[in-house]
This record gives C-alpha cells, structure tokens and sequence, in this order.
C-alpha cells in the first residue's frame, strides 16, 4: 500500500487561529518545521488537579512527532501514564529576533517565531522508540553528539520517560520589521529602530577531568 505525502499545511483550527494579527500566522510545515528545528526549548503546559500548569523543558522533532522527556517522577509524564488517551497539553516554542523601539510607549514591540502545538501527548513505551527519542533530544540540542556519546543503559532508560506529541494541530507566528510609528509621532525627537537579538556560542569549556588529548570535536566548533 502506497503512503500518502503529508498535505504542505496544517489545517486552522478554533484553538490556532489567533484572535488578532492574524496576518502573522502561518500553518504551512516548512515555517513550523524550521521554528521548532532552530531551538531546543519549550514550555509544556496542562492541567493538574483543575489548575494550569506550564513546565519549561527540552524537545526534540523526528518527522511529524515531537518528543519531551524527563524523569518518571515529572507530573506531566505521571500525569500521561494515567490519563486515558493521554495527557492534553499546550506546547510552546518561541524566539526572539529583535527589540522593536518606537517613538511611543505603545508601540514598542519584540520581532519574534513562534510555534504553538495543541494535542495529546501519550507515554513513549517501546524501548526502540524511546532510545530513538533520546537520541533525537542530544541531537536537536547539539547535532552530532549522539553519535559521540555513550547511549544510555537499562538502568537510565526506566529512569527516564519520554512522551510523544504528535504535530497536527499547530500554528507558526511571527513578526519582522520596524516600529509603526503613528504619523503624527514621527518627527518626535526619540530613537527609534530595532535592537536585533541572536543566540550565541562561546568556546568550548573542558570538563576538569576530561583526559589529555581529547579534542573538541568538529560539530561544536561548527556552532
């Protein structure tokens, strides 16, 4: 049986579509894919015992499926082993590309992506997929190192749970440009512009005890 290709884009959904800008949504999978791909941060959030709950943890994305993990005491992932048919959860991505500095306070803003999934998210319980999560985690946050690494053992893999989200009800957002200033502030004697943000990497710091002659491998260098 031949496998249907994913549709270019998410559908819209009630919980996706926002209330206002709307003109900075985007549902196709290139813009989500490319948002999720560019950080390893993300804030999980569900309901526990009747109140809202939000917990800022690693991910990683394989295909259509997210993955966050933690230790098997984590409320959310007790929460997912005793839910049926899982735990629903709100996942977030966000980055901030620029400090947008306007003339008026009002208009002072951020540019920034952003990623919102909303979905069930269930135990990973098959070993092999769950080594392959882990392993989709060291990779998202430093491509490369799970191939230079030990991988974990039986002991630390039932000490870890890990749980799957599945992408289909997900909205990118995102702003680029200046400040919109108002006409009539534009000859206002006040700086205004952006103050772009990036991410950086400083130099590799060894460990104390690292053995003498091991070199800092090429994929950090790369970063």
């Amino acid at each position: 049986m031949s496998v249907q290709p994913a549709p270019a884009a998410y559908a819209p959904t009630d919980r996706t579509v926002p209330t206002r800008a709307r003109d900075r949504a985007a549902y196709d999978r290139e813009s989500v894919h490319s948002i999720l791909d560019a950080g390893y941060l993300c804030h999980l959030g569900f309901v526990r015992d009747g109140a809202p709950v939000v917990l800022p943890t690693l991910y990683g994305r394989v295909g259509e499926r997210l993955y966050v993990h933690g230790s098997t005491g984590s409320r959310p992932l007790r929460e997912a082993g005793r839910q049926d048919p899982g735990l629903p959860v709100c996942l977030t991505v966000t980055h901030v590309d620029g400090l947008v500095l306007a003339r008026s306070a009002f208009h002072h803003s951020i540019n920034y992506r952003s990623v919102v999934v909303h979905g069930t998210a269930h135990p990973v319980t098959d070993p092999e997929e769950k080594r392959s999560a882990l392993d989709a985690f060291v990779d998202h946050v430093v491509p490369g190192r799970a191939a230079d690494s030990r991988p974990a053992d039986a002991k630390e893999l039932a000490a870890t749970a890990v749980l799957s989200l599945d992408l289909n009800e997900v909205s990118a957002k995102a702003r680029t440009g200046g400040p919109n200033d108002d006409p009539e502030d534009q000859e206002l004697p006040y700086w205004s512009g952006v103050l772009p943000v990036a991410r950086a990497y400083g130099a590799p710091v060894p460990a104390d005890d690292l053995a003498p002659g091991v070199a800092v491998p090429d994929y950090l260098r790369a970063l």
